[in-house]
């Protein structure tokens, strides 16, 4: 085979075990064998459509196995994947899209008027729509059944780009992480070495494809492996439980959140949990807690630390190890190195406070057409910046205690500050403001917001944060507001957020809207 990517995988696996069911979703099943099909005619028909190497094809959906035929249909084809984030406002949609160049969009029928809206001021030539075509979208099983068998002679190497996956930046624009072939096999290999995935194994994936740990931490390894993949839209926790039962999954990952719900369901006691051998968490640390709960049912959880940048695997805690070493990342990923790195260059010794670097076969090249961001986030030697203080105990677990970013995680989704504050200074009443993130009991942590209103304006809290909506997704808008007289600054000028946390920012916060 000329293609060495991940676009070749449905093909290697069909050759090796074609019979062996590769896919679930509802109550559709895909043999490795139909799924190399399906893939090989998506190919075919986005190569009629004029995506040629190099051309990135977008796609936005809940989790289906669309999803993963169109990723797998790029590959084959050495177009770059670029998987967009559902809960994004049409504007930002449209960003990433126009950032990106991308020239195809496949989504789903529920998201139909947001890709319309999306795609009108990107460069979208061709939108493709799962449901029935209409607005002059194209039928996606319309174009798999015109679709070509024959081979497709496209020569793709590792280091060819393989996904571009946005991030939320710091400046108020997200940034394009640019992940190769080679990125995501490495990633795979990772998590198979460590968590000891099998071939018979099962998979929920149940976090988002579109977000990196569900995609390259759960599903994409599992098909490398030749495990089922059961896919499920959204998060449900009796839903959850329930698919546990009748698919006898062996794997899933979560957020702790989502494992605090399912614990909370009436029937958590007596759910036959049985076929499951791995658990694992990312997002946040694991509480002990909770940890104790899945324990009483015969149930270690194993967790990680990582970034979209390094694919994501970065740090792995075992499941022997998560008791033992409570609230630590673990240790590096097989293939991965790590350092903590001290202000002045030098290794940071136990006990001793740095920023997290990262380097290995996982992390990106750099950030799509971002030349000065990718070379910032590079140290002189190569090692990525992950912006993240942790300190390592005497054994060698590394430990997140800080950010040196102002980025806090809401829900397992990475929110900066800057751009919900560049939509809140598009409001009339607002002069100046600040967001900061504070403790939540669900979601661990949501934004806060401080606002210094314009001369004139009478302070209305429910106003200001209703001009976001539509602007931003749900997660990131603040969930409190309070106004102040000024913000406490530098003699540069610059905000000082520590200071703003201390000064107005609650210390909890119990509100559970959709978030």
């Amino acid at each position: 085979m000329l293609n060495q990517g991940i676009g070749s995988w449905p093909a290697r696996r069909a050759r090796k075990t074609p019979e062996r069911t590769a896919v679930v979703h509802q109550d559709t099943e895909l043999t490795y064998q139909e799924l190399h099909e399906r893939v090989l005619r998506l190919a075919h028909a986005l190569r009629s459509l004029g995506v040629t190497r190099g051309d990135r094809v977008a796609y936005l959906g809940p989790n289906h196995s669309s999803f993963l035929e169109t990723l797998f249909a790029a590959g084959m084809l050495g177009a770059v994947f670029v998987p967009l984030n559902t809960r994004l406002a049409a504007p930002e949609l449209t960003y990433n899209l126009t950032d990106s160049g991308s020239t195809v969009l496949v989504h789903s029928p529920e998201h139909t008027a947001t890709a319309i809206e999306a795609a009108a001021g990107s460069g979208i030539r061709h939108r493709i729509t799962l449901g029935t075509p209409a607005d002059a979208a194209l039928g996606y099983e319309e174009l798999l059944a015109g679709g070509g068998t024959g081979p497709l002679d496209v020569t793709v190497g590792p280091d060819d780009a393989c996904i571009i996956m946005y991030t939320s930046g710091t400046t108020g624009r997200p940034k394009g992480a640019v992940l190769t072939h080679a990125n995501i096999i490495w990633n795979s290999v990772n998590v198979l070495v460590d968590a000891d995935l099998s071939a018979d194994e099962v998979t929920l994936v149940v976090a988002p494809l579109f977000h990196t740990a569900g995609l390259n931490m759960t599903c994409l390894p599992t098909l490398l492996k030749g495990g089922q993949v059961v896919l499920l839209e959204s998060f449900d926790a009796a839903r959850v439980l329930d698919l546990i039962e009748e698919r006898r999954v062996t794997y899933m990952f979560g957020v702790p959140t989502m494992y605090d719900t399912m614990a909370a369901q009436p029937r958590w006691a007596d759910a036959d949990l049985s076929s499951l051998r791995s658990l694992n968490c990312g997002g946040a640390p694991v509480p002990a807690s909770t940890l104790k709960t899945y324990l009483a049912r015969g149930l270690a959880i194993s967790q990680g630390y990582g970034l979209t940048e390094a694919s994501p695997g970065v740090l792995f805690l075992d499941r022997e190890q998560s008791s033992a070493k409570v609230g630590s990342a673990g240790v590096p990923h097989f293939f991965t190195d790590t350092r903590i790195a001290l202000p002045d260059g030098r290794d940071a010794g136990p006990g001793e406070r740095g920023e997290v670097l990262v380097q290995g076969p996982n992390v990106m090249r750099g950030y799509w057409n971002r030349p000065e961001d990718t070379a910032a986030a590079f140290t002189d030697d190569g090692w990525l910046r992950t912006g993240d203080i942790a300190r390592t105990d005497d054994d060698g677990y590394a430990y997140i205690v800080d950010r040196v970013k102002d980025m806090f995680v809401s829900g397992g989704e990475n929110v900066y500050p800057a751009e919900v504050e560049d939509a809140l200074l598009s409001h009339p009443s607002v002069a100046e403001c600040a967001v900061v993130g504070v403790p939540d009991a669900v979601w661990g942590e949501v934004g806060h917001a401080v606002v210094v209103l314009a001369t004139g304006a009478r302070p209305d809290g429910s106003e200001v944060l209703a001009h976001l909506h539509g602007r931003l997704a749900k997660y990131k808008i603040p969930k409190t507001v309070v106004f102040a007289p000024e913000l406490p600054r530098t003699a540069s000028g610059k905000i000082v957020k520590p200071a703003v946390r201390d000064t107005y920012a609650p210390r909890s916060h119990h509100l559970t809207p959709d978030n």
